[in-house]
Protein backbone atom coordinates (compact mmCIF):
# COMPACT_ATOMS: atom_id res chain seq x y z
CA UNK A 1 0.00 0.00 0.00
CA UNK A 2 1.15 3.71 -0.61
CA UNK A 3 2.00 6.15 1.29
CA UNK A 4 -0.89 8.24 -0.61
CA UNK A 5 -3.03 5.49 0.10
CA UNK A 6 -2.53 5.11 3.85
CA UNK A 7 -3.24 9.25 3.76
CA UNK A 8 -6.37 9.13 1.82
CA UNK A 9 -7.48 6.15 4.45
CA UNK A 10 -7.04 7.66 7.66
CA UNK A 11 -9.17 10.24 5.84
CA UNK A 12 -11.80 7.97 5.24
CA UNK A 13 -11.85 6.66 8.44
CA UNK A 14 -12.17 10.11 10.17
CA UNK A 15 -14.80 11.42 8.06
CA UNK A 16 -16.76 7.82 8.27
CA UNK A 17 -17.14 8.63 12.21
CA UNK A 18 -18.70 12.08 11.58
CA UNK A 19 -20.87 10.38 8.74
CA UNK A 20 -21.89 7.34 11.93
CA UNK A 21 -22.61 10.47 13.37
CA UNK A 22 -24.86 11.88 11.27
CA UNK A 23 -26.82 9.03 10.69
CA UNK A 24 -28.10 8.84 14.25
CA UNK A 25 -29.02 12.47 14.43
CA UNK A 26 -30.91 11.41 10.65
CA UNK A 27 -32.77 8.69 12.70
CA UNK A 28 -33.26 10.85 15.88
CA UNK A 29 -35.08 13.03 12.97
CA UNK A 30 -37.00 10.05 11.58
CA UNK A 31 -38.52 9.25 15.05
CA UNK A 32 -39.24 13.19 15.19
CA UNK A 33 -41.62 12.77 12.55
CA UNK A 34 -43.13 8.92 12.84
CA UNK A 35 -43.05 8.10 16.68
CA UNK A 36 -41.47 10.32 19.09
CA UNK A 37 -44.55 10.96 21.71
CA UNK A 38 -45.14 14.68 21.42
CA UNK A 39 -43.79 15.62 24.99
CA UNK A 40 -40.36 14.31 23.83
CA UNK A 41 -39.93 17.92 21.82
CA UNK A 42 -37.55 20.01 23.97
CA UNK A 43 -35.31 17.34 24.68
CA UNK A 44 -35.09 16.53 21.18
CA UNK A 45 -34.41 19.44 19.85
CA UNK A 46 -31.63 19.40 22.70
CA UNK A 47 -30.21 16.20 21.43
CA UNK A 48 -30.20 17.06 17.77
CA UNK A 49 -28.55 20.69 19.25
CA UNK A 50 -25.78 18.46 20.54
CA UNK A 51 -24.80 16.07 18.33
CA UNK A 52 -25.35 18.55 15.50
CA UNK A 53 -22.19 20.21 17.29
CA UNK A 54 -19.69 17.23 17.60
CA UNK A 55 -20.40 16.72 13.75
CA UNK A 56 -19.61 19.81 13.00
CA UNK A 57 -16.55 19.51 15.36
CA UNK A 58 -15.54 16.29 14.00
CA UNK A 59 -15.78 17.63 10.57
CA UNK A 60 -13.57 20.51 11.11
CA UNK A 61 -11.35 18.95 13.35
CA UNK A 62 -7.15 19.95 13.14
CA UNK A 63 -6.46 16.45 12.78
CA UNK A 64 -9.18 16.28 9.93
CA UNK A 65 -7.65 19.16 7.70
CA UNK A 66 -3.78 17.96 8.87
CA UNK A 67 -5.07 14.57 7.36
CA UNK A 68 -6.54 16.22 4.50
CA UNK A 69 -3.80 18.37 3.65
CA UNK A 70 -1.35 16.03 3.32
CA UNK A 71 -3.58 14.92 -0.43
CA UNK A 72 -4.79 18.27 -1.35
CA UNK A 73 -3.99 22.30 -0.97
CA UNK A 74 -6.97 23.35 1.13
CA UNK A 75 -6.45 26.64 -0.72
CA UNK A 76 -5.79 26.09 -3.92
CA UNK A 77 -7.50 22.45 -4.27
CA UNK A 78 -4.30 21.35 -6.04
CA UNK A 79 -4.30 17.91 -5.56
CA UNK A 80 -0.23 16.55 -4.36
CA UNK A 81 -0.35 13.15 -5.33
CA UNK A 82 -0.66 11.26 -8.39
CA UNK A 83 -1.44 7.85 -7.48
CA UNK A 84 -4.70 8.06 -6.55
CA UNK A 85 -7.45 6.73 -8.72
CA UNK A 86 -9.31 9.25 -10.17
CA UNK A 87 -12.48 8.78 -8.05
CA UNK A 88 -10.43 9.34 -5.31
CA UNK A 89 -8.87 12.45 -6.51
CA UNK A 90 -12.34 13.43 -7.10
CA UNK A 91 -13.36 12.53 -3.51
CA UNK A 92 -10.46 14.98 -2.62
CA UNK A 93 -11.90 17.52 -3.93
CA UNK A 94 -15.21 16.76 -2.49
CA UNK A 95 -14.24 16.55 0.91
CA UNK A 96 -12.29 19.89 0.49
CA UNK A 97 -15.22 21.38 -0.62
CA UNK A 98 -17.59 20.31 2.59
CA UNK A 99 -14.19 21.13 4.95
CA UNK A 100 -14.46 24.82 3.20
CA UNK A 101 -18.01 25.09 3.94
CA UNK A 102 -18.22 23.60 7.11
CA UNK A 103 -15.33 25.67 8.56
CA UNK A 104 -16.99 28.59 7.37
CA UNK A 105 -19.82 28.11 10.15
CA UNK A 106 -19.12 28.63 13.63
CA UNK A 107 -19.82 25.83 15.98
CA UNK A 108 -22.30 27.76 17.96
CA UNK A 109 -24.46 29.01 14.75
CA UNK A 110 -24.92 24.83 14.06
CA UNK A 111 -25.83 23.97 17.10
CA UNK A 112 -28.19 26.86 17.50
CA UNK A 113 -29.74 26.18 13.86
CA UNK A 114 -30.17 22.42 14.23
CA UNK A 115 -32.43 23.66 17.51
CA UNK A 116 -34.30 25.94 15.45
CA UNK A 117 -34.75 23.29 13.00
CA UNK A 118 -36.00 21.08 15.32
CA UNK A 119 -38.71 23.38 17.54
CA UNK A 120 -39.68 25.04 14.37
CA UNK A 121 -40.72 21.63 13.19
CA UNK A 122 -43.02 20.66 15.73
CA UNK A 123 -44.39 24.95 15.93
CA UNK A 124 -45.03 23.77 12.27
CA UNK A 125 -46.87 21.13 12.56
CA UNK A 126 -49.38 22.06 15.41
CA UNK A 127 -49.45 25.56 13.31
CA UNK A 128 -50.58 23.87 10.12
CA UNK A 129 -53.16 21.83 11.92
CA UNK A 130 -54.73 24.85 13.17
CA UNK A 131 -54.12 26.81 10.09
CA UNK A 132 -52.52 29.46 12.56
CA UNK A 133 -49.75 31.02 10.68
CA UNK A 134 -48.92 34.05 12.92
CA UNK A 135 -48.15 30.81 15.60
CA UNK A 136 -45.35 29.77 13.06
CA UNK A 137 -44.54 33.15 11.74
CA UNK A 138 -41.89 34.10 14.51
CA UNK A 139 -40.24 30.69 14.06
CA UNK A 140 -39.99 31.05 10.03
CA UNK A 141 -38.76 35.31 10.89
CA UNK A 142 -35.82 33.14 12.86
CA UNK A 143 -34.81 30.96 10.33
CA UNK A 144 -34.82 33.58 7.96
CA UNK A 145 -32.78 35.46 9.50
CA UNK A 146 -30.18 32.53 10.48
CA UNK A 147 -30.01 31.68 6.36
CA UNK A 148 -29.30 35.05 5.50
CA UNK A 149 -26.46 35.10 7.88
CA UNK A 150 -25.26 31.38 6.84
CA UNK A 151 -24.75 33.07 3.16
CA UNK A 152 -22.89 35.65 4.47
CA UNK A 153 -20.77 33.16 6.21
CA UNK A 154 -20.69 30.61 3.20
CA UNK A 155 -20.20 33.72 0.84
CA UNK A 156 -21.16 34.35 -2.63
CA UNK A 157 -20.25 36.21 -5.63
CA UNK A 158 -23.81 37.58 -7.21
CA UNK A 159 -26.60 37.08 -4.87
CA UNK A 160 -27.04 35.52 -1.28
CA UNK A 161 -29.55 32.70 -2.30
CA UNK A 162 -26.79 31.29 -4.32
CA UNK A 163 -24.80 30.31 -1.41
CA UNK A 164 -27.81 28.34 -0.57
CA UNK A 165 -29.06 26.81 -3.24
CA UNK A 166 -24.92 25.33 -3.17
CA UNK A 167 -25.60 23.58 -0.59
CA UNK A 168 -27.99 21.54 -2.09
CA UNK A 169 -27.09 21.69 -5.92
CA UNK A 170 -22.99 22.00 -6.21
CA UNK A 171 -22.80 24.78 -8.79
CA UNK A 172 -25.87 25.72 -9.27
CA UNK A 173 -26.75 29.71 -9.29
CA UNK A 174 -29.64 31.83 -8.95
CA UNK A 175 -29.50 33.62 -12.08
CA UNK A 176 -29.00 30.03 -14.28
CA UNK A 177 -32.14 28.65 -11.99
CA UNK A 178 -34.33 32.01 -13.03
CA UNK A 179 -33.35 31.47 -16.33
CA UNK A 180 -33.81 27.86 -16.61
CA UNK A 181 -37.82 28.33 -14.99
CA UNK A 182 -38.54 31.17 -16.94
CA UNK A 183 -38.19 28.77 -20.27
CA UNK A 184 -40.14 26.05 -18.23
CA UNK A 185 -42.57 28.47 -17.13
CA UNK A 186 -43.51 29.48 -20.34
CA UNK A 187 -43.62 26.39 -22.12
CA UNK A 188 -45.97 25.03 -19.11
CA UNK A 189 -48.10 27.41 -19.02
CA UNK A 190 -48.53 27.36 -22.36
CA UNK A 191 -49.47 23.71 -22.45
CA UNK A 192 -52.01 24.28 -19.73
CA UNK A 193 -53.51 27.27 -21.61
CA UNK A 194 -54.58 24.23 -24.15
CA UNK A 195 -55.22 21.71 -21.88
CA UNK A 196 -57.85 23.58 -19.73
CA UNK A 197 -59.46 24.29 -23.13
CA UNK A 198 -59.98 20.94 -23.83
CA UNK A 199 -62.27 18.28 -22.38
CA UNK A 200 -61.31 17.06 -18.99
CA UNK A 201 -60.65 13.50 -17.93
CA UNK A 202 -62.80 11.55 -15.57
CA UNK A 203 -60.61 10.02 -12.43
CA UNK A 204 -63.84 9.04 -10.73
CA UNK A 205 -62.75 5.84 -11.19
CA UNK A 206 -60.13 5.59 -9.11
CA UNK A 207 -61.89 6.96 -5.82
CA UNK A 208 -64.24 5.25 -3.60
CA UNK A 209 -63.23 3.82 0.07
CA UNK A 210 -59.71 2.41 0.23
CA UNK A 211 -58.72 1.36 3.91
CA UNK A 212 -55.27 2.35 4.95
CA UNK A 213 -54.32 -1.78 5.99
CA UNK A 214 -54.82 -2.52 2.74
CA UNK A 215 -52.78 0.20 1.01
CA UNK A 216 -50.21 -0.03 3.37
CA UNK A 217 -50.00 -3.64 1.87
CA UNK A 218 -50.18 -2.17 -1.54
CA UNK A 219 -47.37 -0.38 -0.77
CA UNK A 220 -45.15 -3.07 0.71
CA UNK A 221 -46.04 -4.90 -2.35
CA UNK A 222 -44.50 -2.22 -5.19
CA UNK A 223 -41.81 -1.28 -3.31
CA UNK A 224 -40.84 -5.10 -3.30
CA UNK A 225 -41.30 -4.95 -7.23
CA UNK A 226 -38.87 -2.01 -7.61
CA UNK A 227 -36.38 -3.60 -5.71
CA UNK A 228 -36.67 -1.69 -2.36
CA UNK A 229 -35.31 -4.39 0.00
CA UNK A 230 -37.46 -4.36 3.45
CA UNK A 231 -34.54 -6.19 5.59
CA UNK A 232 -32.47 -3.02 4.86
CA UNK A 233 -35.58 -0.33 5.00
CA UNK A 234 -38.91 0.27 5.97
CA UNK A 235 -42.45 1.90 5.52
CA UNK A 236 -44.44 4.12 8.16
CA UNK A 237 -46.46 6.84 7.85
CA UNK A 238 -46.01 10.59 8.87
CA UNK A 239 -47.29 13.95 8.13
CA UNK A 240 -45.38 15.32 5.28
CA UNK A 241 -43.73 11.86 3.51
CA UNK A 242 -40.24 11.50 3.46
CA UNK A 243 -36.75 9.71 2.85
CA UNK A 244 -34.57 8.97 5.18
CA UNK A 245 -30.92 7.23 5.22
CA UNK A 246 -28.22 6.49 8.27
CA UNK A 247 -26.17 3.70 5.78
CA UNK A 248 -27.09 1.89 2.79
CA UNK A 249 -28.37 -0.92 5.09
CA UNK A 250 -30.99 1.45 6.91
CA UNK A 251 -32.76 3.43 4.72
CA UNK A 252 -36.47 4.48 5.46
CA UNK A 253 -39.38 5.71 3.85
CA UNK A 254 -42.89 7.25 5.09
CA UNK A 255 -45.98 7.68 3.08
CA UNK A 256 -49.27 9.31 3.80
CA UNK A 257 -52.80 7.97 3.46
CA UNK A 258 -55.63 9.32 2.03
CA UNK A 259 -58.73 6.53 2.48
CA UNK A 260 -60.35 7.94 -0.80
CA UNK A 261 -57.78 7.20 -3.03
CA UNK A 262 -55.32 5.01 -3.24
CA UNK A 263 -53.25 6.91 -6.04
CA UNK A 264 -51.62 9.48 -3.61
CA UNK A 265 -50.61 6.33 -1.84
CA UNK A 266 -48.62 4.79 -5.31
CA UNK A 267 -47.00 8.01 -5.78
CA UNK A 268 -45.12 8.42 -2.65
CA UNK A 269 -44.05 4.83 -2.50
CA UNK A 270 -42.63 5.25 -5.99
CA UNK A 271 -41.38 8.39 -4.80
CA UNK A 272 -39.80 7.82 -1.59
CA UNK A 273 -39.02 4.43 -2.74
CA UNK A 274 -36.83 6.09 -5.63
CA UNK A 275 -35.01 8.13 -3.09
CA UNK A 276 -34.24 4.80 -0.87
CA UNK A 277 -33.11 2.52 -3.79
CA UNK A 278 -30.21 5.40 -4.45
CA UNK A 279 -29.36 5.83 -0.47
CA UNK A 280 -29.12 1.43 -0.29
CA UNK A 281 -27.32 1.92 -4.41
CA UNK A 282 -24.66 3.79 -3.20
CA UNK A 283 -21.12 1.86 -2.86
CA UNK A 284 -21.54 0.51 1.10
CA UNK A 285 -17.46 0.32 0.54
CA UNK A 286 -16.76 4.08 0.41
CA UNK A 287 -19.48 4.47 3.15
CA UNK A 288 -18.40 7.79 5.05
CA UNK A 289 -16.66 9.40 1.90
CA UNK A 290 -18.09 11.71 -0.74
CA UNK A 291 -17.77 8.35 -3.33
CA UNK A 292 -20.50 6.59 -0.47
CA UNK A 293 -22.89 9.62 -1.11
CA UNK A 294 -25.29 10.81 -3.32
CA UNK A 295 -24.27 13.98 -5.66
CA UNK A 296 -26.81 16.52 -4.78
CA UNK A 297 -30.59 16.91 -3.77
CA UNK A 298 -31.26 17.61 -7.70
CA UNK A 299 -29.98 13.84 -8.78
CA UNK A 300 -31.72 12.67 -5.71
CA UNK A 301 -34.80 13.72 -6.91
CA UNK A 302 -34.36 12.89 -10.14
CA UNK A 303 -34.59 9.44 -8.77
CA UNK A 304 -38.11 9.76 -7.14
CA UNK A 305 -40.00 11.51 -10.27
CA UNK A 306 -38.10 8.89 -12.20
CA UNK A 307 -40.22 5.81 -10.52
CA UNK A 308 -42.99 7.94 -9.56
CA UNK A 309 -43.44 9.65 -12.87
CA UNK A 310 -41.89 8.46 -16.19
CA UNK A 311 -42.84 4.18 -14.58
CA UNK A 312 -45.37 4.77 -12.25
CA UNK A 313 -47.74 7.36 -14.59
CA UNK A 314 -46.96 5.44 -17.63
CA UNK A 315 -49.22 2.75 -19.48
CA UNK A 316 -46.96 -0.13 -19.48
CA UNK A 317 -46.93 0.50 -15.62
CA UNK A 318 -50.92 0.16 -14.99
CA UNK A 319 -50.96 -2.87 -17.53
CA UNK A 320 -49.26 -4.35 -14.38
CA UNK A 321 -50.52 -3.05 -11.75
CA UNK A 322 -54.37 -3.17 -12.58
CA UNK A 323 -54.69 -6.39 -11.95
CA UNK A 324 -53.38 -6.21 -8.91
CA UNK A 325 -55.39 -3.30 -7.45
CA UNK A 326 -58.44 -5.23 -8.51
CA UNK A 327 -57.06 -8.39 -6.78
CA UNK A 328 -56.42 -6.42 -3.35
CA UNK A 329 -59.39 -4.28 -3.96
CA UNK A 330 -62.15 -6.34 -4.89
CA UNK A 331 -64.96 -5.04 -6.48
CA UNK A 332 -63.42 -1.24 -6.84
CA UNK A 333 -62.20 -1.54 -10.28
CA UNK A 334 -63.91 -4.02 -12.21
CA UNK A 335 -64.76 -3.02 -15.52
CA UNK A 336 -62.28 -0.72 -15.90
CA UNK A 337 -59.95 -0.67 -18.72
CA UNK A 338 -55.89 0.45 -18.91
CA UNK A 339 -56.53 3.15 -21.05
CA UNK A 340 -59.40 5.54 -18.41
CA UNK A 341 -57.14 4.62 -15.33
CA UNK A 342 -53.87 5.57 -17.07
CA UNK A 343 -55.57 8.87 -18.11
CA UNK A 344 -57.02 9.42 -14.78
CA UNK A 345 -53.73 9.56 -13.15
CA UNK A 346 -52.40 11.81 -15.99
CA UNK A 347 -55.40 14.33 -15.22
CA UNK A 348 -54.33 17.96 -15.49
CA UNK A 349 -55.72 20.36 -13.05
CA UNK A 350 -54.48 23.12 -11.26
CA UNK A 351 -54.32 22.33 -7.47
CA UNK A 352 -53.37 23.46 -4.03
CA UNK A 353 -51.08 21.15 -2.49
CA UNK A 354 -47.50 20.58 -4.29
CA UNK A 355 -47.13 17.16 -3.62
CA UNK A 356 -50.28 16.10 -4.71
CA UNK A 357 -50.01 18.20 -7.96
CA UNK A 358 -50.23 16.84 -11.55
CA UNK A 359 -47.24 16.62 -13.67
CA UNK A 360 -47.94 19.32 -15.78
CA UNK A 361 -48.59 21.85 -13.01
CA UNK A 362 -46.08 20.74 -10.56
CA UNK A 363 -43.28 23.00 -11.75
CA UNK A 364 -45.17 25.60 -11.54
CA UNK A 365 -45.55 25.16 -7.49
CA UNK A 366 -41.39 24.84 -7.27
CA UNK A 367 -41.23 28.08 -9.15
CA UNK A 368 -43.53 29.69 -6.68
CA UNK A 369 -41.24 28.44 -3.72
CA UNK A 370 -38.24 29.81 -5.25
CA UNK A 371 -39.42 32.97 -6.53
CA UNK A 372 -40.74 33.53 -2.76
CA UNK A 373 -37.13 32.14 -0.67
CA UNK A 374 -35.22 34.74 -3.29
CA UNK A 375 -37.29 37.13 -1.96
CA UNK A 376 -37.47 36.59 1.85
CA UNK A 377 -33.50 36.14 1.77
CA UNK A 378 -32.61 39.40 -0.51
CA UNK A 379 -35.26 41.14 2.13
CA UNK A 380 -37.79 42.48 -0.46
CA UNK A 381 -40.31 40.56 1.40
CA UNK A 382 -41.08 40.45 5.06
CA UNK A 383 -42.52 36.98 6.68
CA UNK A 384 -45.40 38.78 7.71
CA UNK A 385 -46.33 39.38 3.77
CA UNK A 386 -45.87 35.88 3.11
CA UNK A 387 -49.54 34.43 3.12
CA UNK A 388 -50.34 37.17 0.58
CA UNK A 389 -47.47 36.84 -1.30
CA UNK A 390 -48.03 32.96 -1.73
CA UNK A 391 -51.49 33.39 -2.64
CA UNK A 392 -50.98 36.09 -5.33
CA UNK A 393 -48.24 33.81 -6.99
CA UNK A 394 -50.55 31.22 -6.58
CA UNK A 395 -53.64 33.19 -9.06
CA UNK A 396 -50.78 34.78 -11.22
CA UNK A 397 -49.26 30.77 -11.68
CA UNK A 398 -52.34 28.37 -11.57
CA UNK A 399 -55.39 30.50 -12.01
CA UNK A 400 -56.25 29.57 -7.83
CA UNK A 401 -56.19 30.76 -4.65
CA UNK A 402 -56.21 28.99 -1.52
CA UNK A 403 -58.78 29.42 1.23
CA UNK A 404 -56.76 28.77 4.27
CA UNK A 405 -52.40 29.02 5.35
CA UNK A 406 -52.72 25.18 5.59
CA UNK A 407 -53.72 24.72 1.69
CA UNK A 408 -51.16 27.12 1.01
CA UNK A 409 -48.19 28.82 2.81
CA UNK A 410 -47.89 26.49 5.41
CA UNK A 411 -48.45 23.04 3.62
CA UNK A 412 -44.45 22.38 3.20
CA UNK A 413 -41.84 21.24 5.87
CA UNK A 414 -39.18 22.71 4.41
CA UNK A 415 -38.96 26.06 5.76
CA UNK A 416 -39.72 24.82 9.24
CA UNK A 417 -36.29 22.68 8.63
CA UNK A 418 -34.47 25.45 7.84
CA UNK A 419 -33.94 24.11 4.21
CA UNK A 420 -33.99 27.01 2.00
CA UNK A 421 -32.58 27.16 -1.52
CA UNK A 422 -33.83 23.37 -1.18
CA UNK A 423 -37.41 23.55 -3.40
CA UNK A 424 -35.23 24.41 -6.99
CA UNK A 425 -34.40 20.98 -6.76
CA UNK A 426 -37.60 19.38 -7.29
CA UNK A 427 -37.74 20.67 -10.98
CA UNK A 428 -34.12 20.47 -11.71
CA UNK A 429 -34.57 16.93 -10.65
CA UNK A 430 -37.50 16.42 -13.21
CA UNK A 431 -34.88 18.07 -15.69
CA UNK A 432 -32.37 15.37 -15.12
CA UNK A 433 -34.70 12.59 -15.16
CA UNK A 434 -36.03 13.88 -18.40
CA UNK A 435 -32.58 13.69 -20.16
CA UNK A 436 -30.75 10.28 -18.82
CA UNK A 437 -34.61 8.57 -19.13
CA UNK A 438 -33.99 9.29 -23.12
CA UNK A 439 -30.68 7.55 -22.64
CA UNK A 440 -32.23 4.75 -20.61
CA UNK A 441 -35.05 4.33 -23.15
CA UNK A 442 -32.45 3.97 -25.87
CA UNK A 443 -30.45 1.39 -24.21
CA UNK A 444 -33.98 -0.36 -23.37
CA UNK A 445 -36.06 0.22 -26.63
CA UNK A 446 -38.84 -2.68 -24.53
CA UNK A 447 -38.76 -0.90 -21.66
CA UNK A 448 -42.72 -0.62 -21.87
CA UNK A 449 -42.81 -4.18 -22.60
CA UNK A 450 -40.92 -5.26 -19.69
CA UNK A 451 -42.49 -3.22 -17.46
CA UNK A 452 -46.13 -4.34 -18.31
CA UNK A 453 -44.73 -7.94 -17.54
CA UNK A 454 -44.13 -7.09 -14.13
CA UNK A 455 -40.09 -6.84 -14.48
CA UNK A 456 -39.06 -3.72 -12.99
CA UNK A 457 -36.01 -4.81 -11.81
CA UNK A 458 -33.95 -4.15 -14.74
CA UNK A 459 -34.89 0.18 -14.28
CA UNK A 460 -32.84 -0.11 -10.65
CA UNK A 461 -29.97 -2.12 -12.35
CA UNK A 462 -29.54 0.35 -15.36
CA UNK A 463 -29.79 3.06 -12.63
CA UNK A 464 -27.05 1.64 -10.17
CA UNK A 465 -24.78 1.29 -12.83
CA UNK A 466 -25.20 4.93 -14.31
CA UNK A 467 -26.13 7.23 -10.84
CA UNK A 468 -26.18 5.04 -7.78
CA UNK A 469 -22.25 3.69 -8.55
CA UNK A 470 -20.07 6.93 -8.61
CA UNK A 471 -21.19 8.84 -5.32
CA UNK A 472 -20.19 12.33 -5.72
CA UNK A 473 -17.47 11.66 -8.22
CA UNK A 474 -19.12 14.06 -10.55
CA UNK A 475 -21.02 17.33 -9.92
CA UNK A 476 -24.65 17.21 -11.47
CA UNK A 477 -23.93 18.84 -14.91
CA UNK A 478 -20.98 16.30 -15.37
CA UNK A 479 -22.86 13.39 -14.11
CA UNK A 480 -25.85 14.29 -17.02
CA UNK A 481 -23.02 14.74 -19.55
CA UNK A 482 -21.47 11.46 -18.50
CA UNK A 483 -24.86 9.30 -19.04
CA UNK A 484 -26.13 10.91 -21.80
CA UNK A 485 -23.13 12.35 -24.06
CA UNK A 486 -25.06 15.56 -23.79
CA UNK A 487 -24.84 18.67 -21.80
CA UNK A 488 -27.31 19.39 -19.51
CA UNK A 489 -30.94 20.85 -21.11
CA UNK A 490 -34.22 21.15 -19.95
CA UNK A 491 -35.73 20.18 -23.22
CA UNK A 492 -35.89 16.57 -23.38
CA UNK A 493 -37.92 17.56 -20.09
CA UNK A 494 -40.51 20.05 -21.81
CA UNK A 495 -40.81 17.86 -24.77
CA UNK A 496 -41.80 14.62 -22.67
CA UNK A 497 -44.75 16.49 -21.38
CA UNK A 498 -45.75 17.90 -25.00
CA UNK A 499 -45.89 14.77 -26.10
CA UNK A 500 -47.67 12.66 -23.22
CA UNK A 501 -50.25 15.42 -22.74
CA UNK A 502 -51.34 16.52 -26.21
CA UNK A 503 -51.64 12.96 -26.31
CA UNK A 504 -53.91 12.54 -23.25
CA UNK A 505 -56.02 15.72 -23.87
CA UNK A 506 -55.69 14.95 -28.32
CA UNK A 507 -54.78 18.73 -28.31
Amino acid sequence: MTEAQKDYDKVHTLSRNARTLAGISSLLEWDQETYMPPDGALNRAEQLKTLAGIVHKERTSKKFAKALEKLIDLKTGTISVNSLSVPQQASLKEWRRDFLHDTALPNKFVKDFAKLASQSQLVWREAKKEDAFKRFAPFLEKIVAMNRKKAEYLGYKEHPYDALLDIYEPEATTAEVGQLFTHLREAITALLKKITSAKQVDDSIIKGDFPQDKQIALGEKLLAAMGYDLKKGRLDISTHPFSSSSHPSDSRVTTRIYPESPINNISVILHEGGHGLYEMGLPEEHYGSPLGEAISLGVHESQSRWWETRIGQSKAFWTYFLPIMQEMFKGKFDNVSVDAVYKAVNKVEPSFIRVDADEVTYPLHVILRFELEKALIEGSLKVRELPEAWNGKMQELLGITPKTNAQGVLQDVHWSMGAMGYFPTYTLGNMYAGQMFETFAQAHPDWEKRVASGDMLFIKEWLAKNVYHHGRRYTPKELIQAVTGKSFTAQPYIEYLNKKYREIYFL
